[in-house]
């Protein structure tokens, strides 16, 4: 009887206790249920009585909340130092919802158009040689403005590059620094650039300061950091990287067959231990020795052979054979696996190198891309997959193998090969995002000449581009302006000026004929100039200054342009002549008088020359044709220290146009033959034959050449022997059956 009892009192006291909890249970389930809801509707701003209101409110302990914006993550907590703890509130995850329509004032933008301003560096401050870079490259740029009040986009002088606190180059207190500047406001509207953030062992993207609303140019970040239309994922580059120019790739060496001596490389470091050390410490299972060499190293770091494996003395004697560079010469893929962090230098040097990039870091956010498609010219991998890359690289076919490698020397001229680019891909990028009418396209952007030398503002129809027309399946236009300089009086009706109007006007392909007057002299009267068949259209010089002459005027309603000197002798033939063969060549300078480049090593500078030889580098725009477009680059694209010297000079601006479209078309420009007597006419009866003849004149345009080579960081004019003469041109048949019979004369 007692052991009934006994029985009955547990079965009485486990019931209650499973009551208990099953109506405690519930209760609390409801309690967390109602806090989500109220978390939820309090972001929307909407507040709406709950069903359940009867429960009882519980404070929610397992799972804290969290302000909307900061960073919601269940994992939160893994991999969170003390110092990042400390920091939470400061961290950039804190505008992690922000974009350009909720965080960023275009009302600056619209009054004042994209205009940049750096703030003035404080004393005592130290900028290191990379920002110091970046920040020579926007003042250098044409959004810079010195007056905060124009401005629509604002940068730190304060160094941010490194926020690695183990760094020489880590600013200290830029927490302080930075929210007592006047016009910070928060951030908003500020760009910050950041290459290194984090430190050891959890590399994590805080850049330990409150960015508050402010976008990040930054490397390495990962996509679920990164916010889209509102920050830029920009390379990792060294602090030997170029400031301006830089290096041309190395395609151009073992073009065809696509396939290099190596199939897959990769050498660099091997973690033993921390953030890494995965994907690396895993490579050695793809090595084979022949085609895919994949080596590492253990020797890094003071304490290196505490963490030493079994495997470290092979590796590290294995490593020791091979030299970098010949073997990123001379391979078809590279491995660009994440090192401490998701980027990796391995990213640039193989793009350069002309080795397709093989993407190993899940969850990094690509350079630049949302503007650049990667898949035309790396291959994507993931790291979970690292024993399927052999296979899957040996299935893709040479042509595609010669099309990714020829994208990636795209890539890398375009947008990669100094610090100037990689800053003013990031400004356009964003003057994109704010003038979305008139932004660049897909095409624009992963095409050469690429987005940095086609300026939106001139055209949003690619057609009234010089480098489009075989895509859209155009042909380049059937008529020309003829555009002709005078800087003389007109005394005389037989002054060369007008027997050039008269030549030119006479061919079948103009359209029109505009004079610009930039002669001290006033206007001639209207009956002083000769009948044409087609309107000529006198224009009076505003400042009088050679660069005038490439000013984008509407006047020009064609999209080729004959450019003329007063003095220039040319027949109709010729001009005729010249302009088919432009027809075939529409983004090149077609013409007649060439010129040529060359170093000289005993003065260690570029030379000029206008010896008559097999080679020309240049052909100068008193007889030229070309887009007209690059009107509007010269105007808008070169900074005005440039056009300055040429306007003192009153010189040089020939040689600094044959400098700009050689840079945006990599190509030299197309010389067609003229008369034999063409040098000796323009010599003997010209009024500049003393300028020619001075020796002084001679000397700026050496000066020019070397000032021009400076500021676009490397030489851009390319050597050349073709001419281009007219069918049958001096062989011995009937004349009458030559289409351009004057050019034979003599």
């Amino acid at each position: 009887m007692q052991a009934k009892k006994r029985y009955f009192i547990l079965l009485s006291a486990g019931s209650c206790l499973a009551l208990l909890f099953y109506f405690g249970g519930l209760q609390f389930r409801a309690s967390r249920s109602h806090s989500r809801r109220e978390e939820h509707s309090g972001r929307n701003g909407l507040h709406q009585p709950s069903s359940d209101h009867f429960w009882p409110r519980f404070p929610d302990a397992l799972r804290p909340f969290f302000p909307w914006d900061q960073l919601e993550n269940e994992d939160s907590s893994v991999h969170i130092s003390p110092r990042q703890k400390r920091d939470a509130n400061s961290s950039i995850y804190k505008g992690k919802k922000c974009r350009m329509e909720s965080c960023f004032d275009f009302t600056l933008c619209k009054k004042n158009g994209f205009k940049v301003y750096v703030y003035p560096q404080q004393k005592g401050e130290k900028i290191a040689e990379s920002y110091q870079n970046i920040l020579a490259a926007i003042e250098g740029s044409r959004f810079y403005t010195s007056d905060p009040s124009q401005a629509c986009l604002f940068v730190l002088s304060l160094d941010t590059l490194d926020r690695d606190q183990l760094s020489p180059q880590y600013v200290h207190n830029l927490r302080s620094k930075v929210q007592s500047l006047h016009l910070w406001n928060n951030g908003r509207n500020h760009l910050i650039f950041n290459l290194y953030s984090g430190t050891w062992p959890d590399y994590t993207e805080d850049v330990g300061f409150d960015i508050g609303q402010a976008m990040l140019a930054k490397a390495s970040i990962s996509t679920e950091n990164f916010r889209p239309n509102f920050d830029v994922s920009i390379p990792l580059f060294s602090k030997d990287h170029p400031r301006t120019g830089g290096e041309r790739g190395f395609l151009k060496f073992n073009t065809i067959p696509p396939l290099r001596k190596y199939m897959l490389v990769f050498k660099g470091k091997r973690y033993l231990t921390g953030i890494g050390s995965d994907t690396r410490n895993a490579l050695y299972h793809v090595h084979n020795g022949e085609d895919v060499l994949l080596l590492t190293t253990c020797k890094h770091g003071k304490d290196w052979q505490k963490h030493k494996d079994s495997r470290c003395d092979r590796d590290n004697n294995e490593y020791e054979k091979y030299d970098y560079r010949e073997m990123l010469h001379n391979a078809t893929f590279c491995l660009v696996p994440r090192g401490r962090r998701l980027g990796s230098f391995r990213f640039l040097e193989a793009l350069q190198a002309a080795c397709v990039p093989v993407m190993l870091s899940n969850g990094w956010e690509l350079p630049f891309s949302e503007v650049i498609n990667w898949n035309q010219a790396a291959v994507i991998g993931d790291e979970r997959l690292l024993l399927q890359i052999p296979s899957t690289i040996r299935s893709i076919h040479q042509d595609k193998i010669l099309a990714l490698r020829q994208q990636t020397q795209f890539l890398w001229e375009a947008y990669f090969s100094s610090v100037e680019k990689i800053v003013l891909t990031t400004l356009e990028i964003i003057q994109d995002r704010i003038f979305k009418h008139i932004s660049r396209n897909s095409l624009i952007w992963n095409k050469h000449p690429g987005g940095l030398f086609v300026l939106p503002q001139y055209s949003s129809y690619l057609g009234d581009f010089p480098y489009y027309y075989a895509n859209l399946g155009l042909k380049p236009p059937s008529k020309f302006t003829a555009v002709i300089h005078a800087v003389t009086p007109l005394v005389s009706q037989s002054q060369p000026v007008l027997k050039l109007l008269m030549a030119a006007a006479k061919s079948q392909y103009c359209a029109q004929i505009i004079v610009l007057w930039n002669c001290d002299k006033p206007l001639p009267a209207k009956h002083r100039w000769p009948a044409t068949a087609v309107p000529v259209i006198v224009i009076e010089g505003e400042s009088k200054v050679m660069s005038s002459r490439f000013l984008p005027y509407d006047n020009i309603i064609t999209d080729a342009v004959l450019s003329l000197d007063e003095d220039t002798v040319l027949s109709t033939t010729e001009v005729d002549f010249a302009f088919t063969v432009w027809q075939s060549f529409p983004e090149r300078i077609v013409g007649y008088p060439a010129r040529s480049h060359f170093w000289d090593n005993s003065k260690e500078r570029w030379g000029y020359t206008s010896k008559w030889t097999n080679d020309y580098s240049m052909v100068l725009t008193g007889a030229a044709i070309y887009h007209k477009y690059y009107h509007y680059l010269y105007s808008h694209y070169l900074p005005a220290s440039l056009k300055n010297m040429v306007d003192q000079l009153a010189n040089c601006e020939d040689i600094l146009m044959n400098f700009l479209v050689s840079a945006v078309t990599k190509l030299p420009p197309i010389k067609v033959t003229q008369k034999k007597q063409y040098k000796e006419t323009m010599m003997g009866q010209t009024s500049r034959a003393s300028r020619w003849a001075d020796p002084d004149h001679f000397a700026q345009r050496q000066s020019c050449m070397n000032t021009f080579a400076s500021w676009f960081g490397y030489m851009p004019l390319i050597h050349s022997q073709m001419r281009l003469d007219p069918v049958l041109f001096k062989d011995q048949v009937s004349i009458l059956r030559k289409k351009y019979r004057d050019i034979e004369r003599l």
